[in-house]
């Protein structure tokens, strides 16, 4: 039975289901999920450490910079939420270490947050000279202090979808039309004004895994930053930004449930104002261009221009492609939440 079949029998059985519920399970059903069982990292999508090795070695840069901010503790919980293919570690770790020497080295404690069988044993192979640990969700990290990183991440967190109706709001679900296929409508109850409604939106979406995230992060008992990069406005309710894809082309969201991408817009004003309410220090969120030249993107590049000018052309191409406002640099933000009492993380 495809996943498919299981949600038309499900729509059958219990009616409509909202359009979070459909994401969820086509994203992250542990049986035939797509980030379970079709990892499409280079295929449905390329994101930046594919693009270029820059981005994760600057990164690797931040982490020693953050771990000095902190003290240098004796031992740093290095975390990554949806390390795909292990790139964007392997390269902050390459340049990392020999930032931030033995010491460093010695601290330096990585666990990477993948549900999927299948991608842990991609990524154990990968970053094998770190020994990383796994754990399913945030809330499994150990204690103590703590970098997380996630990239294109929050993107994938299921959003609730509400449409103004008339004088109204009603959440946008999945049912089935006549021919037992999947269609979009509207529940039959209304609902309060969503955050982020206003006076003119027609469409606002809700993370509601925000909430928890935030709420992981603050139960933490020791100093941490958690830098997340990904897509979105940085002040206002996304509208309908519910999109897939397959192989590189874009396609219908209801049209392939499992074997496609499924994403959505950030709304890091939500994010921002929710960590900052749980009494969290924030930082951003920043134009990606901006914050990686604030790291040192340019210095980086002329480096590996200088060490390989037969690959000149292409490195600079690809690392424009990140920093360019017309490209990756402006649509893309980074955002850092951190425990109290820390100063400002570099990049900001």
């Amino acid at each position: 039975m495809t996943l498919k079949d299981r949600l038309i029998r499900l729509i059958e059985t219990g009616g409509p289901i909202p359009v979070s519920t459909y994401m969820q399970l086509c994203l992250h059903d542990t049986a035939q999920g797509y980030y379970a069982t079709r990892p499409g990292i280079g295929k449905d999508f390329i994101t930046a450490p594919e693009i270029s090795q820059i981005f994760g070695e600057l990164i690797g840069l931040w982490l020693v910079h953050e771990w000095k901010a902190m003290g240098s503790p004796e031992e740093i919980r290095i975390v990554e939420i949806g390390p795909g293919r292990g790139a964007l570690m392997q390269d902050a770790l390459r340049l990392g270490m020999v930032a931030g020497g033995e010491d460093f080295a010695k601290a330096m404690r990585l666990t990477l947050v993948e549900p999927s069988p299948a991608m842990r044993d991609i990524q154990r192979d990968a970053l094998a000279a770190a020994q990383p640990d796994f754990v399913s969700t945030l809330a499994e990290v150990p204690a103590g202090p703590m970098l997380l990183v996630a990239n294109e991440y929050l993107d994938c967190l299921p959003a609730r979808q509400f449409r103004r109706d008339g004088g109204s709001w009603r959440e946008c679900v999945i049912g089935l039309d006549a021919s037992r296929d999947l269609v979009f409508g509207l529940a039959a109850d209304e609902q309060a004004p969503p955050e982020g409604a206003g006076e003119t939106r027609a469409v606002v979406e809700v993370q509601t895994g925000m909430d928890l995230l935030v709420a992981d992060l603050v139960t933490r008992d020791a100093p941490f930053r958690a830098l997340f990069v990904d897509y979105g406005p940085s002040d206002k309710a996304p509208g309908d930004s519910l999109r897939s894809y397959k192989d590189g082309e874009q396609v219908s969201p209801l049209a392939l449930p499992g074997e496609s991408d499924l994403t959505v817009d950030v709304d890091f004003g939500r994010l921002a104002r929710l960590s900052r309410k749980a009494g969290l220090d924030v930082a951003g969120p920043a134009p990606q261009g901006m914050f990686l030249l604030g790291l040192g993107a340019q210095a980086r590049l002329n480096q590996l221009v200088k060490a390989n000018p037969d690959d000149g052309e292409a490195m600079f191409n690809a690392a424009q492609r990140l920093i360019d406002p017309k490209d990756m640099g402006e649509r893309f933000k980074a955002v850092c939440l951190s425990s109290s009492g820390l100063p400002a993380p570099a990049g900001f």
